[in-house]
């Protein structure tokens, strides 16, 4: 992020891109994990009493709630990099 910042990138360029790159692998986990969870769940049934293995409401809402966790934590660490002085960044060990 500092060398694009000092290639003169703007911090809402760097930003996007970051937010965009992460996305991308939460969603691709997210249906990797959809995809786990649906045939795993039939293990489960006789654990379960009065829930459905393959509620789609459920999957959705969790699957929401992990999107939604992710963007916030890569928005908070995003920003705080793209505030850094460039230059210091660079020269920094």
């Amino acid at each position: 992020m500092g060398i694009r910042l000092a290639l003169g990138a703007t911090p809402g360029a760097v930003l996007g891109l970051v937010l965009r790159q992460s996305m991308r692998l939460v969603a691709a986990g997210v249906l990797l994990g959809v995809a786990a969870a649906l045939p795993l769940g039939r293990v489960l049934r006789t654990l379960l009493y009065g829930v459905s293995t393959t509620d789609p409401a459920t999957f959705a809402a969790l699957a929401a709630l992990l999107c939604g966790t992710a963007a916030a934590a890569t928005l908070i660490a995003a920003r705080r990099a793209t505030s850094v002085d460039p230059a210091m960044a660079l020269r920094a060990e």
